[in-house]
């Protein structure tokens, strides 16, 4: 399997991975995902190199996003003087479940965090999915703190978030890398 840059000819996939992902997390009970993303702005993100795309020949069966970028209200000003890389929408296919594609993405993750000289490997997950909580507690993360509505540290207009996190290291993920390498986090 290989791991490249997102394209916007990605835009369509991106967008049908996160309604199988919210279809699937309602059947679970959970509202995680429930409204709908806005194309236009998954494709700002596309734009700027920080989504990335699992290829199995002809399928696409994961994706995730990692960035230096923070989302306001979540981490306080001290956590984010230190170099850390930030985890959002991962995301597998059904199709692909239970293959552990997504402890390989997160190994991947930390891994190009590491090589851009970052000290952490930082998420926030749906602060009422418990069964994704357990799993990154699983994956090697620590739980930090949840940020509940209203309680936002520095002013974000984020409402919540499960905020957890693991030292970012070197990791033999499995996939052929073929993105561009990691910028050097500037702090």
């Amino acid at each position: 399997m290989k791991i490249s840059p997102a394209t916007p000819d990605d835009l369509a996939r991106l967008l049908a991975f996160r309604q199988e992902a919210a279809s699937w997390l309602s059947k679970l009970g959970s509202d995680q995902w429930s409204r709908p993303y806005p194309a236009d702005r998954l494709l700002a993100t596309i734009e700027t190199g920080t989504v990335f795309m699992v290829r199995d020949g002809d399928a696409t069966p994961a994706t995730i996003t990692l960035t230096p970028e923070a989302e306001d209200g979540l981490w306080s000003a001290e956590e984010l003087s230190e170099p850390s890389m930030f985890i959002n929408k991962l995301t597998v296919a059904r199709t692909h479940a239970g293959q552990d594609l997504g402890g390989r993405l997160l190994d991947w993750a930390s891994d190009r965090a590491y090589r851009s000289g970052a000290k952490w490997l930082r998420l926030d997950a749906w602060t009422t999915n418990q069964a994704l909580q357990r799993y990154y507690l699983q994956q090697g993360f620590e739980h930090v703190r949840t940020v509940r509505e209203g309680s936002a540290v520095n002013g974000g207009p984020r409402v919540s978030g499960w905020l957890a996190q693991r030292p970012a290291r070197p990791t033999d993920h499995g996939f052929v890398d073929e993105s561009p390498a990691p910028q050097p986090i500037t702090e």
